[in-house]
C-alpha cells in the first residue's frame, strides 16, 4: 500500500521515474485530416459563433497551437486553448470554457460522451490506426459459427473504421450489429448542427425509418438496434480497442454478455479474461461498507456532466433517509493523501461520469463507491440482482432504473439489520424522534440529548475527542511583534538544524 500520510524525502529525490511515451507533433500535411479543420470551420461559420474552446488532452497538446492557429484564420473567430482539465479528459470541461466567455467547445481525442447542457459541443476523436482486414480476421477467428449474434463496439477513435468492418462481414454473418456513435442530442444537435443541414435529418430518419422487427438501445453515446425477439444479454460483445476505462464500463453495464476484444496496437483478437464476477463481488463488499458506514462524503468527480447537481441532491436526501450524516466535497481530480485528511469520513461515493466512476480505491484510506452502490446501501427497496449502473442519470426520478425510496413508517420493524462485515446490528432508516429540516420553519429546535448520546460515529463528536483541533487565533492574547526572518530549507532539515 503506499504510503499516505508521511515519506522520507531522501525516497523523493532519488527516486527514478519512467520516462512516459514521447508526444509527437502530427505533420502539417496530416493536420487538417486528423483535426477534421474543415468540418469544424463549418460548424463554427455556420452558427456564427465567435469565441471557441477548443479542448485537448495530454496527449494531443503538442498540436493545440497549430489546430487553433488554422481555425482562427479560416473562421476569424476568437479561440481559446483548454489543457489539463479539472478531472478526466474525456469530459467537456463547460466551466473553463464559461471562464472565457466561449460560445462553444470543440472537444478533442477520446470522450465519454456523456451528455452536457450549458453548452454546445462537437467532438472531434481522431482516427488511431487500425488493420481492418486484420480486425476482421481476428473476429472470424473468435466467432466461428456465422449465425453468432453479436455487437460490435469501439472506442471512439477507431469508430472511422465501423463502416469498413461491417461491408467485410455482413455478406457472412447476417445477425451481427454494428454499434453507431451518437452522443446526446439534447446537449447540442438539437439547437445546432456540426455536420450540417442534412446529417441532423437523415440521423432522424434513420431511426424513425428503422425496421419495426428492431429495437434500439442508446446508452453511453452508442445506439444499438438489436433484434425485437432477443434482449441484450443474448448477444456477444465484440469490442474494437485495448484495455481501458471505455472496456469496463461496457463489460460492468453488460455483465451477463461474453467479451472478446480486438487491440489494434497489438494487431491481436482475443476473448476477455476479465473475471466480471469477481469483480461485482468486490463491488458488492463496498456496498457493505457503505450500510455500515455513518459519515458519507459526496466526492463532485464533475463539474460538466448534465444533472450532477440533481443527483447530489438526491444522495444528500437519500443518505438523510438512511440515518446517516453527508458532505460534500469539491477537490479536483483524486488521491489517497486528499482524502487521507479526513478521518471523520467512513466512506465516500464518486459523481462521476460512467468511465470515471469506478474508481480503483485500493489505495485510499476510506473507499471509494459509485452512485449506485450508495443507492442499493441506502435504498432498501432497491435490491442486489447483478445488474450495475454506472450512469447515475438512470438513478434519478423519471428515469428507466430509478427506483423510489419507501416512506417512512415508525411501525415498520424492518430498520435493523445486521452487518455482514462486522457481525453489529445496525440502522437502516431515519430514526421517527429526529427532527425534519424544514426550510420554512424560523423557530428554534431544542436539542435531543437522546440522539446526541445515541449516535456517538458523528464528526463532530470525532473532532471532539481530537488532542489538535487546529490553528486557535487566541485574539488579544499575543504580543504584536514585527516581521522577523524564518528558518530556511525544507521541513526535514531545515539549514540551522545540526546534521545528526
Amino acid at each position: 500500500m503506499a504510503v499516505v500520510f508521511s515519506s522520507n524525502g531522501a525516497q523523493i529525490i532519488e527516486q527514478l521515474l519512467a520516462a512516459s511515451e514521447t508526444v509527437t507533433q502530427t505533420r502539417p500535411d496530416e493536420l487538417d485530416r486528423e483535426y477534421e479543420i474543415e468540418e469544424t470551420c463549418n460548424f463554427i461559420t455556420r452558427n456564427q459563433f465567435k469565441k471557441i474552446a477548443l479542448q485537448f488532452p495530454d496527449e494531443l497538446l503538442a498540436d493545440s497551437a497549430a489546430v487553433a492557429f488554422r481555425v482562427e484564420q479560416a473562421t476569424g473567430s476568437k479561440t481559446y486553448i483548454l489543457g489539463d482539465t479539472s478531472y478526466g479528459s474525456c469530459c467537456v470541461d463547460e466551466v473553463a470554457a464559461e471562464h472565457v466567455g466561449a460560445d462553444c467547445i470543440i472537444h478533442y481525442g477520446r470522450a465519454c460522451l456523456s451528455p452536457s447542457r450549458r453548452l454546445p459541443v462537437m467532438y472531434v476523436f481522431g482516427q488511431r490506426p487500425l488493420d481492418v482486414k486484420q480486425c476482421a480476421a481476428s473476429f472470424r477467428q473468435l466467432y466461428p459459427d456465422t449465425q453468432s449474434r453479436v455487437v460490435v463496439l469501439c472506442d471512439v477513435v477507431y469508430s472511422y473504421v465501423l463502416d469498413d468492418l461491417r461491408n467485410i462481414l455482413h455478406p457472412e454473418y447476417k445477425h451481427v450489429v454494428f454499434s453507431s456513435i451518437c452522443p446526446d442530442r439534447t446537449s447540442f444537435i438539437s439547437c445546432y448542427q456540426s455536420e450540417g443541414p442534412s446529417q441532423e435529418k437523415n440521423d432522424k430518419s434513420q431511426c424513425r425509418d428503422s425496421p419495426k422487427s428492431q429495437k434500439l438501445i442508446c446508452r453511453f453515446g452508442r445506439q444499438i438496434a438489436t433484434e425485437e425477439n432477443y434482449h441484450i444479454d443474448d448477444y456477444g460483445m465484440f469490442y474494437l480497442g485495448p484495455e481501458s476505462l471505455t472496456l469496463t464500463n461496457f463489460m460492468m453495464s453488460w455483465n451477463k454478455c461474453t467479451f472478446c476484444t480486438f487491440n489494434p496496437i497489438t494487431g491481436t483478437g482475443r476473448q476477455d479474461s476479465l473475471n466480471v464476477n469477481k469483480a461485482l463481488m468486490k463491488r458488492y463488499y463496498l456496498i457493505e461498507r457503505a450500510r455500515d458506514a455513518q459519515v458519507v462524503g459526496i466526492l463532485v468527480g464533475t463539474l460538466g456532466v448534465a444533472d450532477y447537481l440533481s443527483v447530489i441532491d438526491h444522495l444528500k436526501e437519500l443518505i438523510r433517509k438512511a440515518g446517516k450524516k453527508s458532505y460534500t466535497f469539491v477537490m479536483g481530480r483524486l488521491n489517497a493523501a486528499k482524502l487521507a485528511n479526513f478521518l471523520e469520513v467512513d466512506i465516500y461515493v464518486l459523481v462521476a461520469c460512467p468511465e470515471n466512476s469506478l474508481l480503483d480505491s485500493s489505495e485510499f484510506y476510506r473507499p471509494v463507491v459509485t452512485v449506485f452502490e450508495m443507492e442499493l446501501a441506502c435504498n432498501k427497496a432497491r435490491e442486489w440482482t447483478g445488474e450495475y449502473i454506472t450512469d447515475f442519470g438512470d438513478l434519478l426520478p423519471g428515469a428507466c432504473s430509478h427506483v423510489p425510496v419507501p416512506a417512512e413508517n415508525s411501525e415498520d420493524d424492518g430498520n435493523y439489520d445486521v452487518s455482514l462485515i462486522t457481525g453489529h446490528l445496525r440502522s437502516t432508516h431515519l430514526p421517527q424522534a429526529q427532527p425534519q429540516n424544514d426550510s420554512s420553519c424560523t423557530a428554534v429546535a431544542p436539542r435531543n440529548e437522546m440522539l446526541t448520546v445515541a449516535e456517538p460515529h458523528c464528526s463532530a463528536s470525532h473532532l471532539a475527542s481530537r488532542s489538535w483541533k487546529g490553528l486557535e487565533q487566541k485574539l488579544g492574547e499575543t504580543p504584536v511583534t514585527k516581521a522577523v526572518e524564518g528558518r530556511r530549507g525544507i521541513a526535514i532539515a531545515y539549514e540551522d538544524e545540526v546534521n545528526s
